[in-house]
């Protein structure tokens, strides 16, 4: 079952339970992922739609770390909006499991120095898209390449 699929499933399943929260957020995602495909002019995959929802995630995240200090009911309906929205992405690697991978990377690359993390992160990266943050990757490149 596609990720569109799922979403339309979980609005009807919210709907019916009147879980607003919940059914705003699957809204919100729908709506983003038919933009996309109109922008696009074609059907998503399931790759480019994990890509939209992992973008509305990170937007989400960053919102509520804007919204922490000053507004903090608004920052837990940011983190709660991120729970539904996670539910229908693949699960996300550890970050020992991310380590893994990079090490392994680093290996196949031959990288040595800093100089060598663009072709580092281009081994890592179409391994961990939408299973990990970009952030937390390059984080972990970084420290692996320097130690």
């Amino acid at each position: 079952m596609s990720i569109q699929d799922q979403l339309l499933d979980a609005m009807k399943v919210a709907m019916k339970a009147k879980d607003s929260l919940r059914l705003t957020t699957i809204r919100m995602a729908r709506t983003a992922l038919k933009n996309v495909e109109i922008d696009t002019r074609q059907e998503l995959d399931e790759a480019a739609a994990i890509k939209v929802l992992s973008t509305l995630v990170k937007q989400r995240r960053e919102a509520a770390e804007a919204y922490r200090e000053t507004r903090p009911e608004l920052a837990e309906k940011e983190e709660l909006e991120v729970a539904v929205l996670q539910e229908f992405l693949p699960a996300q690697l550890s970050e020992a499991e991310i380590e893994v991978l990079v090490a392994k990377a680093i290996a196949e690359s031959g990288a040595d120095s800093m100089k060598a993390m663009g072709a580092v992160m281009k081994l890592v990266t179409p391994q961990t898209t939408g299973r990990a943050d970009g952030k937390l990757v390059s984080n972990l490149v970084r420290k692996l390449l320097a130690g």
